[in-house]
């Protein structure tokens, strides 16, 4: 490999002042995702207000109704996943070759781990509403259709899918939100307490 062929390395060797602006760039981002991560009811909420501003653009300009279909479909797929278990019970069944969600009382318990982490889930579905909303500022994305037909359309999916989602969860027994950590209660203290 010549002087210079590596990827961001200027002719001397050293890397270049573009690929270092990149890389600084890179590594802010990541530190202002970081520091928000235990603040999920935050971030949620800017994803919330985020979405409410990209429907009223929408709607005050009377277009970008394909776009708006395709985000919805994104959002969807994500929520999918989100909802799903990482590990299939389904095509766990026939084979024994790893951990699976308990399907019978006396099972132990095992955690339900989603095949899209709630973070990447909202990563993900921010990067998407952003990507959408600077779509609108381009009129080669104004594709004309009729938009009654893509909400109705939207609808019968989300239901049909939605409802194949809630039997997977209802065959399986799992329920993909839980409200902090499991309490076990103990035996009941019906002895006295010894004074010395």
């Amino acid at each position: 490999m010549s002087e210079g062929d590596s990827i961001g390395e200027s002719v001397h060797g050293k890397p270049s002042m573009v690929y270092r602006f990149f890389t600084r760039l890179g590594q802010i981002y990541q530190s202002w995702l970081d520091k928000s991560t235990p603040y999920t009811a935050v971030r949620w909420i800017v994803t919330l207000g985020l979405s409410f501003i990209y429907m009223i653009r929408v709607y005050l300009l009377q277009g970008w109704y394909i776009v708006t279909y395709a985000l919805g479909i994104y959002l969807l797929n994500l929520f999918i996943a989100f909802l799903s278990p990482k590990v299939d019970p389904s095509l766990m069944e026939d084979s024994d070759d790893g951990p699976s969600l308990p399907t019978k009382q006396n099972e132990e318990f095992r955690p339900f781990i989603r095949r899209l982490p709630e973070f990447k889930f909202w990563h993900s579905a921010t990067k998407g509403i952003l990507v959408a909303m600077t779509c609108t500022f381009f009129e080669a994305f104004n594709v004309p259709v009729f938009w009654p037909i893509l909400v109705m359309y939207f609808i019968m999916m989300f239901c049909i899918t939605m409802k194949r989602q809630i039997k997977h969860m209802i065959k399986y027994r799992y329920i993909p939100f839980t409200h902090g950590k499991r309490k076990y209660k103990g035996k009941e203290d019906v002895g006295k307490t010894f004074a010395s």
